[in-house]
């Protein structure tokens, strides 16, 4: 669905520029629920952005669903954002016109594209647990039912791509869990490609696979062990006293063999300092310790 190949965004403001992506990584397999995670400053709404059609890379390659982005005309853009993607952000004044109702919010994305099924829009809000509340206001609706309207309205043309910027970022941890289930069953019945960016680093415990980016490049991949979707309830009861064994995390590498070291496991080494490693390759693993000069002490 997703494949993002050495993808560079500059942005540039009077005489500075701004490397926001620098030869980013990425592919997203046809049907997938997956996070991508980092701090601020880190490239992932730049990256959100971009699979969306609300921005153009500067260079690279990125192709959703087999269309390729940098070659799209405005014409084209303004077509994949009403039949491929569907947005669903944090900030709900996005997604919502508060004086309609949540059905009227849901039928306005068919109306734009010129057609109106009144029967679709009941069926999405159904699907999303609002079927006795699809005619009220939305001044009427508490902060997670805005949300599931939101989520609704995204999927109201269809798409074949979600995205979500901190769809639980301003809700209690309940609803949180509520807004992920969904995810995961949108993903499962309607065989949605799902993509959740975040900075929750707890995601990794709601998905299957969490993408880590780093200085706008892919740094690491956390990936459960267990498929959540073949996980009974003894598994998924023994996943929440066993977090820390239910998932691994793995480095990337890009093309030249680069990868990033995680800045927690630098401090324990004491390398604030420092800017080199020790390279050595024994019984088929790879160890890297902190340099040393020749009287002993760590190189600077």
């Amino acid at each position: 669905m997703i494949l993002c190949d050495e993808l560079v965004k500059i942005y540039k403001m009077d005489d500075l520029e701004v490397v926001a992506l620098q030869g980013l990584d990425l592919k997203v397999a046809d049907g997938e629920l997956m996070g991508i995670i980092g701090a601020s400053g880190s490239g992932k709404s730049t990256l959100l952005n971009m699979l969306g059609g609300l921005d153009r890379p500067s260079a690279g390659k990125l192709q959703i669903d087999g269309k390729d982005m940098l070659r799209m005309t405005e014409k084209d853009l303004v077509r994949y954002k009403l039949e491929t993607v569907g947005f669903v952000w944090q900030n709900n004044a996005r997604n919502l016109i508060p004086y309609l109702t949540a059905l009227q919010n849901v039928e306005l994305p068919m109306l734009i594209k010129g057609s109106k099924k009144r029967t679709r829009a009941t069926e999405l809000l159904e699907a999303v647990g609002l079927k006795e509340r699809m005619n009220n206001r939305l001044t009427q609706l508490s902060g997670g039912e805005q949300q599931r309207v939101a989520i609704a309205i995204a999927l109201a043309n269809s798409p074949r791509l979600l995205l979500a910027d901190e769809p639980t970022g301003s809700v209690d941890s309940k609803t949180a869990d509520m807004i992920m289930d969904i995810f995961r069953k949108l993903n499962k019945e309607m065989g949605l490609t799902v993509v959740i960016v975040t900075h929750d680093t707890e995601l990794a415990q709601k998905v299957d696979r969490v993408v880590a980016i780093r200085d706008g490049k892919t740094s690491s991949e956390i990936l459960r062990r267990i498929p959540y979707e073949e996980m009974n309830e003894s598994l998924a009861e023994e996943e929440k006293t066993q977090q820390q064994n239910d998932y691994v995390e793995l480095a990337v590498l890009d093309k030249a063999g680069r990868m990033q070291i995680p800045r927690e496991y630098l401090n324990q080494l004491d390398m604030k300092d420092q800017n080199k490693m020790q390279v050595k390759l024994v019984d088929g693993q790879i160890i890297l310790t902190p340099a040393k000069q020749r009287d002993g002490s760590s190189a600077s």
